[in-house]
């Protein structure tokens, strides 16, 4: 095929581009602030071109942090061009409007513009997750009861922080005057100024080295590159519809029956290299409760990050060009007024875990097509946000909770991680334990409850924190109503659970969204997180891994027999005894 530039010269230059990317990241981290930026990277950095198409990404990004950087800029780009405004050298624009191209309210992007030549050449951005928005409660996640997206916090529409290179005071001044918490966060967007403008001075550099048009024309071979990549791989999937349906808990404890058990609905159509994604079928906003999912910044990013990992997975094809050419032969729609593309101003705060739900129904759905290619069913995830005040001092905490991954082909799940398009660190129990009021009593994997399979589920955590001081809490969560799906004749998975234990005496089981509840010094929280689906039938599993299971304490004797027909004695195999109860039970 025909290039614009030379291949190698195009290698190179995509090499810089990632560099840049990667640099900025860095820098990033160890410019902020919060554990949310510095241990969990929550955050993403990304070079766009003039318009918004994204050339380069940050390794070290999270998919839904790095995967909107795209829809950041052309929500920018409209809403400047809606008030009439330009984009001018020095200029620092702030974004985080979820119905024009961001995730939700806290992830918030920062957007220098690089000008090449009097010209516009293209964005470096930056965007993060920031542990308080000035929401009507504490915190950034586990607010689960907003009525609209006023009540989710600050909202910045293209707002200019730097004017030509001056620092806007006011605008500063309104953060800090707005937000808990403000020398935390307002010094994590400033750091994210920084990195930034050294995205930026880097990408001058490269144009001022090779020339804006060679540049041009290198990332529009690797878009194209990149495109011509995930068309092969879906021309090589049969042609047809392929349909999966989930659900997701909703609120567990309502009384509207329209806010739990929500079904999550996807109809993947393969036709030649292109694929369509309709998801019809899954229900109705929620009108006053943020679990709703902005089609662009988390739905789209749910679709692609999950579609690019199974058709494109990097152990086969290694390290491929993670720009906006992998996304032009897939398209995506959802009914207007749906969970998935809801009305403004319908909250969207808590999308967290539905837009996991939405990658895990993609998953599902063309898993017939690609059965190796595939996990079962994910255990999603939870986010506890702690607050409260000590020695005078305001402070916030957010703690991601891990999920799981089903069985593969081949592989067991993955244990106690972040799944899909939440690929988070969490935070060490060290850095903690040392800056906030908490104490973690235990973190360790549950026993007995794999996804039985050829190939098992990953097991879930058990995480136990122990308040120090008087505080309090909000969970934003799923997973504890519905089993993770197996695969293939493998066994569903787990839900999981959370407790209370009052330091007055009882234990309270939790549903999995709790709005802000004030907690006494001594309250503990154990959350149980889910375990992923099995693959495959369970009496196919080798013996030895069943062994393993059992001598690393995941499983007992007498589940390692029920579940996989396997007699183990003594801490070894009774490989006679497990032929015959496999032949019997056969």
């Amino acid at each position: 095929m025909k290039t614009r530039v030379n291949p190698f010269l195009a290698a190179v230059i995509h090499g810089a581009l990632e560099n840049i990317a990667i640099e900025m990241g860095h820098k990033l981290m160890r410019m902020s602030y919060s554990s949310i930026i510095r241990e969990s990277e929550d955050f993403g950095t990304a070079l766009t071109d003039a318009t918004g198409r994204q050339l380069a990404e940050c390794t070290m990004s999270t998919p839904l942090q790095s995967g909107p950087i795209p829809g950041y800029i052309e929500g920018i780009l409209r809403e400047l061009e809606g008030r009439g405004d330009t984009v001018n050298p020095g200029d620092v624009f702030m974004h985080n409007d979820p119905y024009a191209g961001a995730s939700h309210g806290p992830d918030v992007g920062f957007a220098v513009p690089i000008f090449h030549d009097g010209a516009l050449a293209g964005f470096s951005v930056t965007t993060a997750h920031h542990l308080d928005i000035g929401a009507l409660t504490p915190g950034s996640c586990g607010i689960v009861d907003a009525v609209d997206t006023y009540a989710e916090g600050l909202q910045f529409k293209a707002v200019r922080v730097y004017d030509g290179g001056k620092k806007v005071e006011p605008v500063w001044q309104i953060l800090r005057s707005n937000i808990r918490i403000a020398d935390l966060v307002v010094g994590d967007m400033e750091a994210q100024v920084a990195a930034a403008r050294i995205g930026a001075d880097r990408y001058s550099a490269l144009l001022d080295q090779y020339g804006l048009q060679t540049v041009t024309d290198a990332y529009e071979d690797l878009l194209d590159y990149s495109e011509r990549l995930m068309r092969e791989a879906i021309s090589a999937l049969p042609d047809g519809a392929y349909n999966a349906r989930t659900h997701i808990d909703g609120y567990l404890d309502s009384d509207d029956p329209a806010l739990k058990e929500l079904p999550i609905e996807a109809t993947l159509t393969v036709k030649g290299s292109d694929i369509h994604v309709d998801l019809t079928g899954t229900a109705p906003q929620t009108t006053h409760k943020p679990i709703n999912m902005p089609l662009v910044g988390t739905v789209d990013c749910a679709v692609w990050l999950t579609l690019r990992s199974i058709l494109l997975d990097s152990e086969t094809y290694g390290a491929i060009p993670q720009n906006s050419g992998l996304t032009r032969p897939i398209t995506i729609h959802a009914p207007e007024g749906c969970l998935a593309n809801p009305i403004f101003p319908a909250p969207v705060i808590a999308r967290f875990c539905p837009g996991n739900a939405v990658a895990d129904t993609i998953m599902k759905a063309i898993a017939p097509a690609v059965p190796q290619q595939v996990s079962a069913g994910i255990g999603n995830l939870r986010v506890m946000a702690f607050s409260g005040v000590s020695g005078g001092n305001q402070w916030v905490h957010m703690e991601i909770m891990e999920g799981s991954y089903g069985g593969r082909y081949g592989k067991d799940g993955m244990d106690a991680v972040d799944t899909l398009f939440a690929n988070t660190r969490n935070n060490p129990i060290e850095d903690i334990e040392s800056h906030l009021p908490l104490r973690v009593l235990n973190y360790e994997l549950r026993e007995n409850l794999v996804g039985a399979g050829t190939w098992r589920g990953g097991i879930g955590s058990i995480r136990g924190f122990e308040l120090l001081e008087d505080g309090a809490v909000s969970i934003e969560g799923d997973g504890q109503r519905f089993e993770p799906w197996g695969f293939l004749n493998g066994k569903d998975g787990s839900p999981a659970t959370v407790q209370l234990l009052h330091a007055s005496g009882p234990t309270e089981d939790l549903p999995s969204k709790i709005p802000y509840r004030q907690l006494a010094k001594g309250d503990r929280l154990i959350a149980y997180g889910p375990c992923g689906g099995g693959y495959g039938p369970s009496k196919e599993r080798r013996p030895e891994d069943v062994l393993d299971d059992v001598l690393d304490g995941l499983l007992s004797e007498e589940l390692a027999l029920e579940h996989y027909g396997v007699v183990i004695s003594g801490g070894a195999i009774n490989h006679k005894e497990t032929e015959e109860h496999r032949s019997r039970s056969a």
